[in-house]
């Protein structure tokens, strides 16, 4: 089972049709089984019987989970397979002692991917949407898989199968998603 987590400030918010709703509808035409939860509402029991984690965006000015850190600790833990998504992306790296920075865009970006994943396969070239003000910095015990220094697009875990990306592929890349359910 695929858990989807909404990170948007609360539970079933306008947001969640634009960030989460999306995400969710790529994995159910895949057939896979899955369940949304808020951030707020996790469990351990549920965190523990998921195959795979997703880690959905928000909106521009919705920061609450990034003041909210503590409840994110989890996945200091967690061994299969973690995609985090923009917001999700900055959770990800502060858990890890990265730092979440000023690094407003928005629109289609060229992204470069430097690093062959399983998740971007080998470097080249995609096109991605990003919708986000802020960034993040490189935490220790992570690749950078696509973008530069000072602004990272995407990064791996070195030893586990948890990534982030800061754009959002809901939008423009679906196939990204679709890979991801192939990581379990």
């Amino acid at each position: 089972m695929i858990l989807i987590v909404d990170l948007c400030h609360k539970a079933e918010s306008l947001s969640k049709y634009e960030f989460v709703d999306p995400i969710a509808s790529i994995v159910r035409r895949t057939g896979s089984e899955f369940k949304v939860r808020h951030f707020s509402e996790l469990t351990a029991k549920e965190i523990e019987r998921s195959d795979g984690i997703v880690l959905c965006g928000t909106p521009l000015k919705d920061d609450l989970r990034a003041r909210r850190i503590e409840l994110f600790i989890w996945i200091r833990d967690f061994d299969r397979p973690l995609l985090a998504i923009c917001a999700g992306m900055q959770v990800v790296a502060a858990v890890f002692g990265g730092e979440i920075v000023p690094q407003p865009k928005i629109g289609l970006e060229r992204i470069e991917i430097l690093k062959e994943t399983d998740l971007l396969g080998p470097p080249g070239e995609i096109e991605g949407y990003h919708l986000h003000n802020f960034g993040v910095t490189l935490p220790s015990g992570f690749d950078l898989v696509a973008g530069r220094a000072g602004q990272i697009e995407a990064f791996k875990h070195s030893g586990r199968p948890i990534y982030g990306i800061i754009f959002h592929p809901e939008v423009r890349n679906k196939w990204i998603v679709e890979r991801f359910l192939d990581l379990g």
